[in-house]
């Protein structure tokens, strides 16, 4: 029962981070219906969490999606229905040759003990089984972006006093004052910028990457851009808006000329802001710029063009994914030049490295000041 246990409280995980409600009672009101049913009956499994961990209407497609991406590595598509779950007591991701007893979709169906494990597993050194598993979990992320304040106005029970429509509703009763109504400034999602380096150095993370910019513009729509730099910028936003990640990836790797080449940041930088930030994509949204900070030009001029982001967007982040290396320093000339530009600096090297940039992005209680301190 207590594999049982981790395995459920892992997928309640992987349903939170993929934007589900799955709060603590939550999972305990399913675990507590597991207890009742057969943790063997897919079917029996499936509806105790669809019934329990599920908040409102919205959770319904999103569970469906973790619910296959995480027991048995279907991808979104064949989610609604739900595959057979494998509940296993090993922490071994597919048992030794010559156990016969088990069928040929068990023996490909990863168990969720493993998917627990990949989580925290660097996805440089990941085999090209565990790197599939990895990307369908990737491809549920919900990367939605913060709200913001909008300059138009919504009717609302209370705020701001509308003297047009409260003069609209007297007058519609023949001048006999009425109730005065009110109005508030609507909300909009905070546009996202991704910058994802694809050169050499970067080669081992660019797919995760590129795979999270795909999971962050299914979630966010027209609010994210994608753009790929080394040593030429591409503009990869029309392609990552394919809804199967896949042929999302296929579209992006057509796109880039210049994959595993070298790094130019502070030119590829500058003309995103000569091109695109400083006609408004950057002005007042949250860049995530994916680097290891490897940069073959000049770094000043990195500097140079990170300070000028800096002044347009709402937050910087970077996402580096040697920065979960122990005793890892900002010591190479790129990375210590954009340093004292950058509001989060982040890594971005497995599972979970990733959905907490998920959070990062979606973050409404962070700005610059918040930012400052924590730094």
């Amino acid at each position: 029962m207590r594999d049982v246990i981790e395995t459920m409280v892992g997928f309640a995980r992987t349903l939170r981070a993929a934007g589900g409600t799955a709060d603590p009672e939550r999972v305990q009101a399913m675990l507590g219906a597991l207890d009742h049913l057969d943790v063997l009956d897919p079917a029996e499994v499936y509806w105790a969490g669809r019934l329990t961990l599920c908040a409102d209407p919205d959770d319904l497609a999103r569970y469906d999606r973790c619910f296959a991406a995480y027991f048995s590595g279907a991808t979104a598509r064949q989610a609604r229905r739900p595959q057979p779950v494998v509940v296993r007591r090993t922490t071994v991701a597919e048992p030794a040759g010559g156990a016969g007893g088990e069928d040929e979709g068990e023996l490909k169906a990863a168990t969720a003990s493993a998917i627990e494990v990949l989580r925290d597993r660097d996805v440089a050194r990941l085999t090209a089984a565990e790197r599939a598993e990895v990307a369908r979990l990737i491809a549920v992320l919900d990367a939605g972006a913060e709200r913001r304040r909008s300059r138009r106005f919504a009717p609302a029970p209370s705020g701001r006093l509308d003297p047009a429509r409260t003069v609209r509703e007297t007058l519609r009763r023949g001048g006999e004052t009425s109730l005065l109504r009110h109005r508030a400034h609507r909300t909009r999602p905070r546009r996202v910028v991704l910058l994802v380096d694809v050169s050499g150095s970067m080669s081992p993370y660019a797919d995760a990457l590129l795979r999270f910019a795909h999971a962050a513009a299914r979630s966010g729509g027209r609010d994210v851009e994608v753009f790929s730099a080394g040593t030429r910028l591409t503009r990869l936003t029309r392609e990552l808006r394919h809804r199967d990640a896949d042929a999302a990836m296929a579209a992006a790797s057509a796109a880039i000329p210049d994959w595993s080449g070298g790094t130019r940041l502070g030119e590829e930088l500058k003309e995103f802001l000569d091109r695109f930030g400083q006609r408004g994509l950057a002005r007042g949204a949250v860049v995530v710029v994916a680097s290891d900070g490897w940069e073959r030009g000049d770094a000043a001029l990195l500097g140079e063009q990170m300070a000028r982001l800096r002044r347009l967007a709402h937050r910087v982040v970077w996402a580096n994914p040697h920065k979960a290396r122990p005793g890892y320093e900002p010591l190479t000339a790129g990375m210590a030049a954009a340093l004292p530009h950058i509001d989060d600096f982040t890594s971005g090297h497995s599972l979970a490295a990733l959905e907490g940039l998920a959070r990062l992005i979606a973050d409404t209680g962070k700005g610059r000041a918040h930012a400052r301190r924590a730094g």
